[in-house]
């Protein structure tokens, strides 16, 4: 499952609002570009698959799942809008409480690709169809490598390159 950060994030009461991914906008991703077209994720969304609210991608910390009901996904013509539910626990109120001081680095999303749902040009990959596991509130640094990340290449590198090119976005996110 790969991972993917995006930014915005509002609190509106016990709700968190925003978007988890947005369209057009380009990312660095170790060695690759990566766009996501608009409808990426209409299918996704179509099937009714339960997807989760987490944080920091962890599936021990759910905040909220679309089978229950307290998650709602949408796509408009921006990106992938969310609202979130916050139940009314402590790992809750901490978000919360975060979100209102403006302490969350953001949001981030898990999905995987299948066939055919990507497209490459040179070192530019756009996604067309993502199958969306879940959207996570990211409490630190979200970036698009982390520890439990194991980002697509189209290319196969050897551990010590895919270390340097970690350190290579940390030193570019500090």
């Amino acid at each position: 499952m790969e991972k993917r950060h995006a930014t915005e994030l509002r609190a509106e009461g016990r709700k968190l609002t925003g978007y988890a991914a947005t369209f057009g906008t380009e990312a660095r991703i170790t060695d690759f570009h990566e766009t996501i077209a608009a409808g990426a994720f209409q299918r996704s969304l179509a099937a009714s698959k339960d997807i989760l609210a987490l944080v920091d991608h962890d599936t021990g910390k759910v905040l909220a799942r679309t089978a229950a009901g307290t998650l709602q996904l949408a796509e408009d013509e921006r990106g992938l809008k969310f609202a979130i539910e916050v139940p009314q626990t402590t790992l809750g109120n901490d978000i919360l409480a975060m979100a209102a001081s403006r302490n969350l680095g953001g949001m981030s999303f898990g999905f995987s690709v299948p066939e055919g749902g990507e497209e490459w040009r040179g070192d530019k990959r756009t996604l067309r169809n993502v199958t969306l596991h879940e959207i996570s509130v990211v409490q630190s640094f979200p970036a698009y490598d982390g520890t439990s990340v194991s980002a697509r290449s189209r290319q196969k590198r050897t551990t010590a390159a895919r270390r340097l090119a970690r350190l290579e976005l940390e030193n570019v996110a500090v």
